[in-house]
């Protein structure tokens, strides 16, 4: 809303110093800052609304070391962090921008499906949560409207040619150059290749001429499969203090790099990768993302004084896969979220090899002590905080070698 307040004191009023909202840098550090203090600030205020309400988290008997200290800590913390991310997009962001619009519907459609979870748990009584089934049928439904979205929407180009741009060149130069095209196109990012582009389009090749049109068949079912897995990747990341938001705030940060050299025609020309018009803006939402994160580790952090909930957890996982598919680095996901991809995958391996060998042997067996992976190290007797500062340290090495996939090919 200021975005817009300013551009008119800026093209209308001529009012001096006004010219500088217009710029992507200054608006996202202004995001940064309030977000930090809005979730610092009155994040306390909605602990202490939570504690009211008698929001408390019901914790079951795992046989872990200072379980029974964090029963009635207050949950849904999320709130805290959807609201200290929103209110500085809506001051701050174009809202007309298409990729903004969809991570605003992001955040309200992941953080309700949290929310209804969280309230079954703490005012229902049931451990359980809202049904499994339900939780995958919002996660769906949000990948049927992303994927429709970025795949039929006009204002979702992409533009490959960067090399033909003009921008170097010598403004004494004679050469007539091609316009730049921006086309839609289902092209996406494969890491660590020298010609790094992906057409989802040429799975169906084989079906002959035409076959570009039918690219949403592969495109939108291969959305709706991201959101989902990173969500309930996250979802399952969220068990000890400060692990969720710590590593969430590491993985957004490079994607607010992808973002911001993407959306950047000089930048994506340098660095000879794909150009997205409009999607730097999405590193204002970034920045407000990062910063409400940040701040919620300010009581999240060990010992836990709010924990996210659902309501934080899924709507972290749903804004980081919609990112990803955004700004074509989805298959950068595995690297990028290494840690939500490790915790899940112990999960399925936990659960998997226990059903084999039961079947087979007449007895389950583990191959971890615990699943997810960091209740496996609580188990060995590693204290809280050590676990989650590890996974931070590989959080941020794996960060910085999907940023790396930006040259190295």
């Amino acid at each position: 809303m200021l975005y817009y307040l300013f551009e008119y004191l800026d093209k209308m009023m001529d009012v001096p110093g006004t010219g500088v909202f217009q710029y992507i840098t200054f608006r996202s550090a202004l995001a940064l800052m309030l977000s930090l203090l809005l979730s610092t600030i009155y994040g306390k205020r909605i602990i202490r609304f939570l504690q009211k309400q008698q929001v408390g988290e019901t914790v079951r008997e795992l046989g872990l070391a200072g379980q029974n200290e964090k029963a009635g800590t207050p949950t849904m913390g999320g709130l805290i962090i959807i609201f200290a991310t929103l209110v500085p997009v809506l001051l701050f962001a174009k809202l007309h921008n298409i990729y903004i619009v969809l991570l605003i519907v992001t955040t309200l459609w992941m953080g309700t499906i949290g929310f209804i979870d969280d309230y079954i748990k703490i005012f229902k009584k049931d451990k359980q949560g809202l049904k499994g089934i339900f939780k995958v049928i919002g996660q769906v439904g949000l990948g049927l409207i992303v994927g429709t979205v970025l795949y039929f929407h006009a204002g979702v180009t992409v533009r490959t040619d960067t090399s033909t741009s003009d921008i170097f060149r010598a403004t004494t130069s004679t050469v007539v150059l091609p316009a730049p095209i921006e086309e839609k196109s289902t092209a996406t990012t494969i890491p660590f290749f020298k010609n790094n582009e992906f057409d989802y389009a040429e799975v169906l090749a084989w079906t002959g001429e035409g076959y570009e049109k039918w690219a949403w068949l592969i495109f939108i079912p291969v959305v709706i499969f991201i959101i989902t897995a990173v969500s309930n990747g996250a979802n399952l990341t969220d068990g000890i203090d400060g692990l969720a938001a710590g590593t969430s705030a590491i993985s957004v940060l490079a994607l607010g790099i992808f973002t911001f050299v993407s959306g950047n025609i000089i930048f994506s020309n340098y660095l000879n990768i794909m150009y997205i018009p409009n999607s730097g803006e999405m590193t204002v939402f970034i920045a407000a993302f990062v910063g409400s994160l940040i701040g919620f580790l300010w009581y999240n952090s060990y010992p836990a004084s709010v924990f996210m909930g659902d309501t934080g957890s899924l709507t972290i996982g749903g804004i980081i896969a919609v990112l990803a598919i955004a700004v074509r680095k989805e298959m950068l996901i595995p690297l990028l979220c290494g840690i939500f991809l490790v915790e899940n995958f112990s999960v399925v391996l936990q659960v998997s090899y226990f059903k084999y060998t039961k079947k087979r042997f007449g007895e389950g067996r583990r191959i971890f002590l615990m699943s997810p992976l960091h209740h496996h190290y609580q188990k060995k007797g590693y204290h809280e905080s050590k676990i989650v500062t590890r996974f931070w340290i590989v959080a941020i090495m794996l960060a910085i070698l999907s940023i790396v996939t930006l040259k190295l090919r």
